[in-house]
């Protein structure tokens, strides 16, 4: 791709068509800031890390990237980053070839890394500008100064970094990725080992980022996180990308729901009026359970209800339950094995 005709196409709308990995065709008004085309890595060992990813990532979104260890996340973040080479496939980043355009891309990425890696005695200011300076930017003191002020780092910008908290050196990493002006945010695992109240104050912080017109995307084992801020899931196992749609789209595509019946007395069995619901009965008596799939539109829990007055059966509540995200991810990993 011409990296001129992208920079056109920035400023036109045009309709993208994208694939996703269950092969569906969606479309979307959005841009693509980066797209990965069956990309692959097969390490010296013969251990392949990497098995034919595709993907297209959006300008302005939040996209996590879910899996569990070792399922190839950190290898294809460091490809796109330039830090591991690729054993086929292309990357282009804001329409730059990551090995053709190296300077180009890298200058358009910003990573932070799971390793909280900092020079010990240099203080957070010193820190940041020289990251700036590594990419070839002019000195920039107030874009440093807004930087470290809205990452809550602004008090600390003299201390040196051996000084600061697990947090606070997290915080100053993200800084360095910012530093430069990335059009493109890599966090790998941003909050790992920071506690709860520390990893809600920095979701806020990638949420004020994605405001700016940066595109966020982040690898977590924390479920919920990617369940609090991303706009888009994809699930990476074995090095294969098994799943990639929006949170909602996930769990209506691929969750699951019970109803429950607690009922005022006890049963022996289900009535046979109810039998073709497939209903459980709980050990106690008092519970009937139906559990049915999101995707099956033969499901008409309005037949039941009526079945249920049939019956000599009364019901003291009634209870719905959804998959929640965590458990989807379980079972497609699961599935996968």
């Amino acid at each position: 791709m011409n990296p001129k005709l992208f920079e056109k196409a920035l400023t036109e709308s045009y309709t993208m068509r994208q694939q996703t990995a269950g092969g569906a065709i969606v479309e979307d008004n959005r841009q693509s800031i980066l797209e990965i085309r069956q990309l692959t890595k097969t390490y010296a060992s013969g251990f392949s890390a990497l098995k034919g990813i595709d993907l297209s990532i959006q300008e302005g979104e939040i996209f996590a990237l879910l899996g569990p260890n070792g399922a190839g996340k950190t290898t294809m973040i460091s490809i796109i980053c330039g830090i591991v080479n690729p054993s086929s496939g292309e990357v282009l980043v804001g329409g730059y070839d990551i090995l053709k355009d190296f300077r180009q891309t890298r200058s358009l990425i910003g990573l932070v890394p799971q390793e909280l890696t900092t020079d010990a005695f240099e203080t957070v200011w010193d820190t940041v500008c020289f990251s700036r300076g590594l990419f070839g930017k002019a000195p920039n003191p107030a874009y440093i100064e807004e930087l470290l002020k809205s990452l809550s780092l602004w008090d600390k910008k003299d201390s040196k970094l051996m000084t600061l908290s697990g947090g606070m050196k997290r915080r100053v990493l993200i800084a360095k990725a910012l530093s430069h002006e990335p059009r493109v945010l890599f966090l790998d695992e941003p909050t790992a080992g920071v506690d709860v109240e520390l990893r809600k104050s920095m979701w806020e912080q990638v949420r004020k980022l994605r405001e700016t017109g940066v595109t966020i995307i982040l690898t977590t084992h924390y479920i919920e996180e990617a369940e609090e801020m991303a706009d888009r899931i994809g699930v990476i196992n074995h090095g294969q990308l098994i799943e990639v749609e929006s949170k909602d789209e996930l769990v209506k595509k691929l969750g699951k729901k019970s109803l429950q019946l607690i009922l005022r007395e006890k049963i022996e069995e289900v009535p046979s009026d109810l039998e073709s619901y497939s209903l459980e009965l709980s050990p106690s008596g008092y519970e009937l359970t139906l559990h049915y799939d999101t995707r099956d539109r033969e499901n008409d829990l309005a037949e039941l209800f009526v079945d249920l007055k049939n019956t000599n059966l009364h019901l003291k509540d009634v209870v719905t339950k959804e998959s929640s995200l965590e458990e989807i991810f379980v079972e497609l990993v699961k599935e996968q094995r």
